[in-house]
């Protein structure tokens, strides 16, 4: 059974005080796999208690909690790991364009801040609702979290640009047929974050980079092109607890994938951009220490 490490070698930067995780997935007992998306996650349930080890660990003093693809539309999971968690956590959740207002009341009185498409295999909400889904988020000011085959970015830069909300291009922008810094893909990126709303998450660099760890060089290459265009438009998460991971010797080692992927940063300025400003703008926190952190 796999057992997830929850405590390590302390970082080789230590991150800011403020520091948000914006992109990890966490469960908690009592909440089935819902038809559609995958299994839940192998060992035993990654839960609250887990990730405030992680949080120690590596110096998080706040987290974005991401609706999973296991629980599809059904965000009852989501909603209890944000009350076992506290005030330090947001959520974004997984919802249609039929959610009633009520709903979205519910949701916003829980802590959840954003909505979730995730157009690729075992993903709750696809594109084809992307404009429907910006509507009921503008509406609320919340964010949206927009996951694709970024290979594919061209397709949909003129949909992208149209969004009223406030939205991030997640997990390094899982460019499956590779991307390069001087290539199109990258540059529709860079096209995006000018607009104003659109930032780029660095999350989850393994499950798009082919020339893999330890270095994820293919992805390195035009992560630091984007970090060093838009330093005030880059988020980071560490996609724990690593959902595709199935046995110890596929888990990644938290400290080194973190040093690792914030090594892009150009400076200790963009770090901390990356790690306190930029999540407090994207999701809307308040500032770290002004009392609803």
């Amino acid at each position: 059974m796999l057992v997830r490490p929850l405590s390590g070698r302390p970082l080789q930067t230590p991150l800011p005080k403020g520091t948000v995780d914006t992109q990890m997935h966490m469960y908690l007992p009592g909440f089935p796999a819902r038809l559609g998306g995958p299994e839940l996650p192998a060992g035993t349930l990654p839960d609250a208690p887990q990730y405030r080890r992680v949080m120690d660990w590596l110096g998080i003093d706040r987290v974005i909690i991401t609706q999973g693809n296991a629980h599809q539309r059904d965000n009852a999971n989501l909603i209890a790991c944000l009350a076992a968690m506290g005030r330090v956590a947001r959520g974004v959740a997984a919802f249609g364009s039929d959610i009633s207002d009520s709903e979205l009341d519910a949701f916003s009185a829980a802590g959840i801040v954003g909505a979730r498409i995730m157009d690729l295999p075992g993903g709750a909400v696809r594109l084809s609702e992307l404009e429907a889904i910006d509507d009921r988020a503008a509406a609320r000011g919340w964010m949206i979290a927009v996951q694709f085959d970024g290979s594919h970015i061209l397709d949909h830069e003129t949909r992208l640009k149209r969004l009223k909300s406030r939205w991030v291009f997640d997990h390094h922008g899982k460019f499956f047929s590779g991307a390069t810094p001087d290539g199109p893909e990258i540059a529709a990126v860079k096209r995006l974050i000018d607009r104003g709303n659109c930032w780029f998450k660095f999350a989850g660099v393994y499950e798009s980079s082919k020339s893999g760890s330890p270095d994820y060089a293919d992805v390195a290459a035009f992560s630091r092109s984007i970090a060093a265009h838009a330093p005030e438009r880059i988020v980071w998460g560490s996609n724990w607890p690593h959902n595709l991971a199935k046995t110890r010797e596929a888990y990644p080692d938290d400290a080194d994938l973190t040093d690792t992927v914030l090594g892009w940063l150009p400076d200790d300025a963009a770090r901390q951009l990356a790690l306190v400003d930029n999540p407090e703008s994207l999701y809307g926190l308040p500032r770290f220490g002004g009392g609803g952190s």
